[in-house]
C-alpha cells in the first residue's frame, strides 16, 4: 500500500480525534458561561446528542452530502458503510469520520441557543432532524459539489457551512424559547446572568483552539506538501489578533479587560479564519482576527440590546464572525491560493467584485436556509411536544434537578441556585 495513503490517512483519523475533542472544550465553554444548576445537564446533553448526530450522520446525513444525487441535495450512500473505497485520497470510511465530527461541532453551535430552558426531549428530536435536513443541505451546496461550489464559493473548513448554519439555528432557536427568566427587565435593560465558572471557560476555549488544527489543518485531506502547516500558522495568527483585539475594544469601551470578551474574541478570530486559512497571506490573517475580535464584542452588545438573549454568545462567535470569515476571502484571496484551492483571487489582489459576490451570495441563502429551516422544525416540535421549554418552576430550579434528577454538583450547589433566578 502506498506510503503517503497510509500518512494522510492517519494524520486524517488523528485530526478527527482534535475535532471530536472540540466537544469537551465546548462542555467546559457552555458549562462555565452559565449558571451552577445546569452545569451537569449541559456536559450531558452534549454527550448524547453527539451521539445522536452520529447516527444520522451514518444514516442519511453522509449521503445527503456527498452521495450522488443534484446540485442542491445527495441520493446516495445512506447507512454508510463501505470500507473499499477512496475518497479525495483517503479511505472512504476515513473520510466518513472526519466529516461526521464537523456535523457534531454544528450541532452543539445551534444547542447554544437552547441553553438553561430547553426541555430534554427537544435536544433530541431537534438533533436528528437538524443533522438529517439542516446541516447537510448546506454542506451539500458548498462541500458536496451542489450549486454553491459550482459558483466557486470559498469555505475551507466551515466558517459557514459548520459555524453559520449552527448560530442561525442557535438564532431560530432564541426566538422560539424566547429569554430565560430574569434576564431583561421591564424597562427593557438587560441583567448579567453569570455563568459561575471562568476559568472553565478558559479552558474550554484553549481545547477549542487546540482542536482547530484539527478542524483546519485536517481540511488539506492530507500530508503531501506539507500545506496544513501554513493553515496552522494562519489559523494562529487570526486566534492571537482575535483575542487581542476583543480586549482592546473592551477596555476601550468600559475601562475593563473583561474575561468572557477576552475568550470570545480568540474564538471569533478562529471561526473567521475557517473559511479563508488556505486562501489569505499571513498579514490577512492577522487582519481578519483583528476586525472578528471588534465585531464580536459589538455584536454581543447589539444582541443584547435587541433582547435575544444567547448566554453562549454562539450568535456573535460563530454567527457574525462566521459571516466576516466568509466574506473576508472576496477582500484578502491571493492569486496564487485561490487558484491552489478553488475559486478566484479578492478585490485586493485585483480580482474584482466577483469573489466577493459569491461569498456573499453563500452567506445569504446558507444563513437563510439554516434559520428558516430551523425555525419550521422548532415550531413544530413546539406543537407536537406541548412546548419545547421547561415550566418556570423547573427553570427556576435548575435543569440538572429538574430534567437529570441530580446536581452537577451536589455538595457545592447554593440555596439560591436552586431556587432563584
Amino acid at each position: 500500500m502506498d506510503e503517503i495513503f497510509l500518512m494522510n490517512n492517519v494524520f486524517i483519523i488523528i485530526c478527527f480525534v482534535l475535532v471530536l475533542l472540540m466537544q469537551g472544550g465546548f462542555i467546559l465553554l457552555e458549562a462555565g458561561s452559565t449558571r451552577m444548576k445546569n452545569a451537569g445537564h449541559i456536559a450531558g446533553k452534549t454527550i448524547f446528542t453527539v451521539g445522536i448526530a452520529s447516527l444520522v450522520f451514518w444514516a442519511v446525513g453522509y449521503g445527503f452530502i456527498y452521495g450522488e444525487g443534484n446540485l442542491f441535495i445527495g441520493l446516495s450512500d445512506f447507512f454508510y458503510g463501505d470500507f473499499t473505497s477512496e475518497v479525495d485520497g483517503l479511505a472512504g470510511s476515513v473520510d466518513f469520520m472526519f466529516q461526521l465530527a464537523f456535523a457534531a461541532i454544528a450541532l452543539t453551535i445551534a444547542f447554544g441557543g437552547f441553553a438553561e430552558r430547553a426541555k430534554l426531549s427537544a435536544y433530541i428530536v431537534f438533533a436528528v432532524l437538524f443533522s438529517a435536513a439542516v446541516y447537510p443541505v448546506v454542506a451539500h451546496w458548498i462541500w458536496g459539489d451542489g450549486w454553491l461550489a459550482g459558483l466557486g464559493k470559498q469555505d475551507f473548513a466551515g466558517s459557514t457551512v459548520v459555524h453559520l448554519t449552527g448560530a442561525m439555528a442557535a438564532l431560530a432557536a432564541t426566538i422560539v424559547l424566547k429569554p430565560r427568566i430574569g434576564k431583561y427587565n421591564k424597562d427593557g435593560s438587560a441583567n448579567n446572568l453569570a455563568g459561575h465558572n471562568q476559568v472553565y471557560t478558559a479552558l474550554g476555549v484553549l481545547l477549542l483552539w487546540v482542536g482547530w488544527f484539527g478542524f483546519n489543518g485536517g481540511s488539506t485531506l492530507g500530508v503531501e506538501g506539507a500545506f496544513f502547516g501554513y493553515v496552522s500558522l494562519t489559523t494562529q495568527l487570526a486566534a492571537a489578533a482575535g483575542a487581542l483585539a476583543a480586549m482592546l475594544t473592551v477596555m476601550a469601551l468600559t475601562g475593563k479587560a473583561d474575561v468572557p470578551t477576552m475568550l470570545n474574541g480568540a474564538l471569533a478570530g478562529l471561526v473567521a479564519i475557517t473559511a479563508s486559512t488556505a486562501f489569505v497571506a499571513t498579514w490577512a490573517a492577522v487582519v481578519i482576527g483583528l476586525i472578528a475580535g471588534v465585531l464580536v464584542y459589538l455584536s454581543m452588545l447589539f444582541f443584547d440590546k435587541m433582547k435575544i438573549d444567547d448566554p453562549i454568545f454562539a450568535l456573535s462567535v460563530h454567527g457574525v464572525a462566521g459571516i466576516w470569515g466568509t466574506l473576508s476571502t472576496g477582500f484578502f484571496a491571493t492569486p496564487a491560493l485561490a487558484e491552489m484551492n478553488g475559486g478566484q483571487a479578492g478585490l485586493l489582489y485585483g480580482g474584482g467584485l466577483a469573489q466577493l459576490g459569491v461569498q456573499f451570495t453563500g452567506v445569504a441563502v446558507s444563513g437563510i436556509y439554516a434559520f428558516v429551516a430551523a425555525f419550521i422544525i422548532l415550531k413544530a416540535m413546539s406543537a407536537v411536544l406541548g412546548g419545547i421549554r421547561v415550566s418556570e418552576e423547573e427553570e427556576l430550579m435548575g435543569l440538572d434537578i429538574s430534567e437529570h434528577g441530580s446536581y452537577g454538583y451536589p455538595e457545592n450547589i447554593r440555596e439560591d441556585e436552586k431556587f432563584g433566578a
